[in-house]
Formats: C-alpha cells, structure tokens, sequence
C-alpha cells in the first residue's frame, strides 16, 4: 500500500504564493514520476506539472514562469511552489505518483485532494 498526503493549500489573494507538498509513503522501492493535477468542478482533471526521478520538469502552459515543481528523493515528497496566483487556479489540487513497490509491483497512485482558493 501506498499513501500519499498532502499539505500546503488554502485561501490566498491574487498575486500571492502558496507552496503545496506531498509525502508518499508506504512499501516503497522506487518512485518515478511525480506529478500535480488540478480539477474544477464539473471538469477533466488536467496536468499542471510533473518531474521525472531524473529531475525533469514538465508544465501546462497556463502556469508555465509561475509554478515551479521540485522534489526530494530522500523524503519521497514532492512539492509545487506557485507564486504570481490568479484567481483561475483555483481548483482542487491533486497529487499523483507512479511507484514500484518493494515487491516489484508498480502503481499509480492518487493523493486526497486540497483545495486552493485564490480571490481576487
């Protein structure tokens, strides 16, 4: 089994910064990719970033210059720091990890959700 928790949201006017982590733990060997997600009601959840084990970043356009991924292999955690924050990233931010268990067994795994409300 695999958990991922994460922290860091909340309410924040535009302009603003917000710094979202996310810590898996469990029967872990390995973790691939990283990544956060983001989906608004009645919406397709949609990428916002996601880094590889090697450290590569990848991002959605909209918050290209403004979110900045990272992660610390020693913790297994990965975190978003999102500054410069416009009203329409406001969304439940989900986290996600592809990982190899101590078994062998990989998996794709989803965090709870937190809620970032920026107004304006």
């Amino acid at each position: 089994q695999v958990q991922l928790v994460e922290s860091g949201g909340g309410l924040v006017q535009a302009g603003g910064s917000l710094r979202l982590s996310c810590a898996a733990s469990g029967s872990i060997f390995s973790i691939n990719a990283m990544g956060w997600y983001r989906q608004a009601p009645g919406k397709q959840r949609e990428l916002v970033a996601v880094i590889n084990s090697g450290g590569s970043a990848n991002y959605a356009d909209s918050v290209k210059g403004r979110f900045t991924i990272s992660r610390d292999g020693t913790k297994n955690t990965v975190y978003l720091q999102m500054n410069s924050l416009k009203t329409e990233d406001t969304n439940v931010y989900y986290c996600n990890a592809d990982v190899i268990m101590n078994s062998g067994l990989g998996l794709n795994n989803w965090g709870q959700g937190t809620q970032v409300t920026v107004s304006s």
